[in-house]
């Protein structure tokens, strides 16, 4: 039983630094010619992978773009926090912990990550299918922690509202957490602006 575990720590281990080399080999190419330029199967000759492989790993090309690591520890910070503490307060302290755990090169990976998802033009259209997945996400994540159902429009709203305080936040800028702390803050404190005699 231990060395079956053992074994699958190690299989897994293995997939996900063969999954890392296959994304910075793809970057390192991204950097040299283009991202419209990089081909599959220069990515997976980079690699030193088969392109069947490749794609075992990132469906498509543009997924070594869109795929984001962070969400797994986002979403489980944010389960982690206390209950009092609101859908908005306790994704502002999830944000804060995760950051807090990114080594200066993962920090410069999601800044290089997002400008070349914002600036390349062939990833435009995926960036809405990026905006739908986050807010289905924020949905299902706020639902739970305020005990609602996820068809509830308030609480897709609240969802939207924080996706697009992001958005306006860092698009066509450079990545800038602080800055989407301090989105995150106008939003908890109710958008003050927006309110009568704000």
């Amino acid at each position: 039983m231990a060395d079956d575990v053992a074994g699958r720590g190690l299989r897994e281990r293995k997939k996900e630094r063969t999954r890392r080399t296959i994304r910075e080999r793809a970057f390192s190419l991204f950097r040299a010619q283009g991202y419209a330029a990089t081909t599959v199967e220069q990515i997976a000759a980079a690699a030193a992978v088969s392109p069947s492989t490749f794609f075992r790993y990132f469906p498509a090309k543009e997924q070594l773009v869109l795929a984001d690591h962070l969400a797994a520890p986002l979403i489980a910070e944010f389960r982690a926090q206390p209950p009092e503490c609101s859908p908005l307060a306790a994704l502002r302290a999830a944000v804060r912990a995760v950051l807090r755990t990114l080594s200066p090169a993962e920090l410069a990976f999601e800044r290089e990550r997002h400008d070349l998802l914002y600036r390349t033009p062939e990833l435009r259209s995926a960036i809405a299918l990026e905006i739908e997945r986050g807010v289905d996400m924020l949905t299902g994540l706020f639902a739970e922690r305020l005990g609602r159902d996820p068809a509830d429009r308030e609480v897709r709203v609240l969802a939207g509202a924080f996706v697009g305080a992001a958005l306006v936040t860092v698009l066509g800028r450079p990545l800038d957490w602080r800055a989407l702390d301090s989105a995150m803050a106008q939003l908890e404190d109710g958008l003050r602006l927006g309110r009568s005699g704000g």
